[in-house]
């Protein structure tokens, strides 16, 4: 098993370039299942997700060109519209098969998903709208079995009790190929919806609202082939920004968006990072004292779960005390034990984190427990003193493209081990 090892003390200099979004990539590569034409992607990143998910498209009958950081996908022959459990165990992404499926063949027999355990992610909110289109929908065996009497989805209203990005994304997709027009209302607002949106866009969707909390689909008949690029990776670009600005450094992020990015740069301000945005890039110099920010998580366009850890690291070496209140998944605390194993003083009740500011972290060897736990713990690395070797990093290559070669190339002492 791999395994990171960091050697702390380097402030982190120079540029670099942002990779294409996780988040945006998978449910566009789905995407792909609605149309017989060909979907060409640029900007996709190399991720295991991404692998994941191409195999898994593979195996349905996807026919996939792979090139540099692109994919030009045909789904004219998709022949199996089952996502086995094998592929889909490691992925919750996987369930975003469902809606294509459902929506251009009539019926889809689709795994119930994993992914990280970081909290429970029910799929009912997928499945209970496929029901309002007129799907009749059974779990047999751990599988969610969809079809569509007649073979095709007809519009309707759908309120979603919870905010979904996922089911969001789900059924827009089942919605674009439906009889009728489809309203998602307490939809998810987050950029990665919008780049879906706009994707099934040029390829003849009509979709209005996406990026607001009440999305309006209008089926059409079929969906043709297009080009899309996919968005800049926000929370990559976030987890840089924390790590230059735990590190007291300079750098300059590179095709990336800070429309998106608002609230996290917003809180290293607060912080005491000198912030100044460009055109595609965003640059971060920290030099003085680093002030501890209260955050509390919340859907887009509030302060985003995925950059909790991230703060807390940098919450541990501030000057001062911080609440951080998580209020989307109960598990996403599971960082904290190993930063307190670098010396980080934290206390926890319920969903609630009091963050002590610390002069300094002392490197150990620790645990990823998922994917952005993982990032808290390099960054962790990346100021403390001596060296933190951080195991199960597999969680990390889910999310993050070469991130110890873009750290490096910041000047930090990092290399992977077996």
């Amino acid at each position: 098993m791999q395994k990171l090892a960091i050697q702390g003390g380097n402030p982190l200099r120079g540029d670099v370039r942002i990779s294409g979004a996780k988040n945006a990539a998978l449910p566009i590569m789905c995407a792909s299942l609605l149309s017989a034409d060909t979907l060409h992607l640029s900007n996709v990143p190399d991720l295991h997700d991404v692998v994941t998910m191409r195999k898994l498209l593979a195996q349905m009958g996807v026919a996939i060109e792979v090139g540099a950081n692109e994919l030009t996908m045909h789904g004219a022959h998709i022949d199996k519209l089952e996502a086995p459990y094998d592929m889909v165990k490691t992925m919750r992404a996987s369930v975003l098969v469902l809606g294509p499926l459902v929506a251009r063949f009539g019926e889809a027999r689709v795994s119930l998903p994993g992914g990280c355990a970081i909290g429970s992610r029910p799929v009912d909110l997928h499945i209970k709208g496929l029901q309002a289109m007129g799907a009749v929908v059974s779990i047999e065996h751990g599988y969610i079995h969809a079809q569509a009497p007649g073979g095709r989805l007809q519009g309707t209203k759908i309120f979603f009790d919870i905010v979904s990005v996922t089911g969001t994304e789900n059924l827009m997709m089942a919605a674009t190929l439906a009889n009728g027009v489809t309203v998602l209302e307490n939809a998810a607002r987050e950029p990665e919806v919008v780049d879906l949106a706009n994707c099934l866009c040029a390829m003849g969707a009509k979709i209005v609202g996406a990026g607001s909390d009440t999305i309006t689909i209008t089926g059409v008949e079929k969906l043709h082939g297009a080009a899309h690029r996919i968005m800049p990776d926000r929370i990559e670009s976030g987890t840089f920004l924390v790590a230059a600005a735990a590190t007291r450094g300079n750098i300059t992020l590179r095709d990336t968006r800070a429309d998106i990015l608002e609230t996290i740069l917003e809180k290293l301000t607060e912080a005491g990072a000198h912030i100044r945005v460009g055109q595609d890039e965003i640059q971060l110099e920290m030099s003085g004292v680093i002030k501890s920010v209260n955050l509390r998580t919340a859907p887009y366009p509030a302060f985003p779960t995925d950059m909790q850890a991230q703060f807390m690291t940098l919450n541990t070496i501030a000057e001062g005390s911080a609440m951080m209140v998580e209020t989307i998944f109960e598990n996403r605390f599971m960082h904290v034990q190993e930063l307190r194993r670098l010396g980080a003083q934290i206390d926890i009740e319920g969903n609630t984190a009091l963050v002590r500011g610390t002069p300094k972290l002392e490197g150990a060897t620790v645990m990823a427990t998922d994917l952005r736990a993982s990032a808290s713990l390099v960054i962790a690395g990346l100021v403390a003193e001596g060296e933190t070797v951080i195991d199960r990093i597999y969680h990390l290559d889910r999310g993050y493209e070469r991130i110890e070669a873009k750290l490096s190339q910041l000047g930090a002492n990092i290399r992977r081990i077996k």
